[in-house]
C-alpha cells in the first residue's frame, strides 16, 4: 500500500512539466493543496520574477530543532532525446517507472508527500520540514535564497537529508562547482594583415591551454580524496567558439569552463589563478596592439561543496535510519552544500534511484527504490516522535 501511494504521487508530479526554464508554480500549488489540509505551515520563497518559488513546509513544534527533507521540483529538458514513451506521463514496466524526473528527483518528493499524512498524525516532539526548491538543475539557484532566509532564524534544524539519487546510500560529500563564461574581445582585420589585428580565437585558445595545464597539475600533484570516483579537483572546458570566416581575424570568442573541487581545494582560488594569467600574460600582448581588447570573466553559477565528517551525528543518524553501514562521496553537485555551509545545518545526501539514470532519455526508477525511500522517511518520522 505504501508503494502504491508513492507511485500515485509520483504520477501526479511527473505530469507537471517543470523543466528549469519554465515556471514551477503549478506544482507548488499542487503540493500546497496536499499539505495545507494536513495542518502544515506553508511558506513560499519566490524568485525575483514571481514565476518560480521554493516551498518551506513545516509540521510539528516550531520552537525546537527538527529534521529537513529537501528536494528540487525542476527537471532537465527532454528536447532532442529519443523517448519511447511520453516523458511527462509516468509509465510502469517490469518494476521500473519511466518519466522525466522519476529518478531526479520527483521520486523522493513523492515519498515525502505519501508520508505527509503520517507526519501530521504523529505525536511529533521535533518538527519535520519539507524544503522543495526551484532551479537546482541550473546551478542550485532557488535553494540559495531559501537557505539564506533559514540562516537568519533562531532555531537551526538538527539534520538535513537531501534526496538526490544515491540508491539510498549515505553520501557525506560532493564537489563544489564554479561555472565561468569568458568573453574575449579582439580586433578584426583582413587575414592577409593578421599581425595588425588581435585574434580573439587565438588568445582564447591560449587561455584554454592554461586551463588544461591547471587540470594536469591538479591531476598529478593536487589534493586527493579517495572516496570520490575522480579523487581530485578538475577543470573542464565545455565550449570554445568564435570567428566568422577563414579570411577574417576574429574580434570575439567565448569560453565556457568549470571547476569541480574536492573539499581540500578552493575553487575560487583556482579561478583566480586562471584569471590572473589572462590579465598578466595575455592582455598586455593584446592591448599593446589595441587598448580596447582583452578578457571579461563572468562567474555566473556555482554551488559550494559538501564535506560532512564521517563521524558527524547526522551521518550516524542517516545510517541508522537507512539501515546502512557505509558512506561515500559523489562527483555531481547538489543543494546539500548550501544547507551545510550557508544554513549551518548538518547535511547528508540520501535518496532513491541511481544517478546514472538521471538526465537520460527514458529516465526511470525502480519501485523497490521508492519503497526503500518510504521506509527511510517513516524512520525520520519515528525519530521526530522520540525527541
Amino acid at each position: 500500500m505504501q508503494a502504491e501511494r508513492i507511485v500515485a504521487h509520483l504520477r501526479d508530479l511527473v505530469a507537471f512539466d517543470t523543466t528549469s526554464h519554465k515556471s514551477n508554480l503549478a506544482i507548488i500549488d499542487h503540493i500546497e493543496s496536499l499539505l495545507r489540509p494536513l495542518g502544515f505551515t506553508l511558506e513560499r520563497v519566490p524568485d525575483a520574477t514571481g514565476q518560480k518559488a521554493n516551498l518551506w513546509a513545516t509540521i510539528g513544534p516550531a520552537d525546537v530543532p527538527g529534521y529537513v527533507l529537501s528536494g528540487h521540483t525542476d527537471v532537465v529538458p527532454v528536447d532532442g532525446q529519443a523517448w519511447d514513451t511520453d516523458p511527462f506521463t509516468l509509465t510502469e514496466r517490469d518494476g521500473k517507472l519511466y518519466g522525466r524526473g522519476a529518478c531526479d528527483m520527483k521520486g523522493f518528493l513523492a515519498a515525502c508527500l505519501a508520508a505527509a499524512p503520517a507526519m501530521a498524525a504523529a505525536d511529533l516532539k521535533r518538527p519535520i520540514h519539507l524544503a522543495f526548491s526551484h532551479d537546482e538543475e541550473v546551478g542550485c539557484v532557488g535553494a540559495r535564497t531559501l537557505v539564506e532566509r533559514l540562516a537568519e532564524r533562531p532555531v537551526t534544524p538538527l539534520a538535513c537529508f537531501v534526496g538526490e539519487p544515491t540508491r539510498m546510500g549515505v553520501v557525506v560529500g560532493h564537489k563544489g562547482k564554479r561555472s565561468v563564461a569568458v568573453t574575449v574581445r579582439g580586433h578584426t582585420v583582413h587575414s592577409s594583415l593578421a599581425p595588425e589585428g588581435v585574434n580573439a580565437v587565438e588568445f582564447a585558445a591560449l587561455l584554454v591551454a592554461k586551463i588544461r595545464a591547471v587540470a594536469d597539475r591538479l591531476a598529478g600533484e593536487g589534493a586527493r580524496d579517495a572516496l570520490y570516483d575522480v579523487p581530485y579537483t578538475t577543470t573542464h572546458v565545455g565550449v570554445l567558439r568564435g570567428g566568422t570566416a577563414l579570411n577574417i581575424v576574429a574580434d570575439r570568442a567565448e569560453i565556457l569552463f568549470e571547476v569541480r573541487a574536492i573539499g581540500g581545494d578552493d575553487p575560487d582560488a583556482i579561478l583566480d589563478e586562471i584569471e590572473a594569467y589572462a590579465r598578466a600574460a595575455l592582455e598586455p600582448r593584446m592591448q599593446a596592439a589595441r587598448p580596447d581588447t582583452g578578457f571579461a570573466f563572468d562567474r555566473y553559477a556555482g554551488f559550494p561543496g559538501l564535506d560532512t565528517p564521517a563521524d558527524a551525528a547526522v551521518v550516524t543518524l542517516a545510517k541508522r535510519l537507512a539501515g546502512r553501514n557505509e558512506h561515500s562521496k559523489v562527483a555531481y553537485g547538489t543543494e546539500a552544500g548550501l544547507f551545510s555551509q550557508i544554513g549551518r545545518i548538518p547535511t547528508v545526501v540520501i535518496g532513491p534511484g541511481d544517478i546514472a539514470q538521471a538526465h537520460q532519455a527514458n529516465e526511470w526508477i525502480e519501485t523497490s527504490e521508492l519503497e526503500a525511500c518510504g521506509r527511510f522517511v517513516g524512520e525520520v518520522i519515528g525519530e521526530a516522535t522520540r525527541g
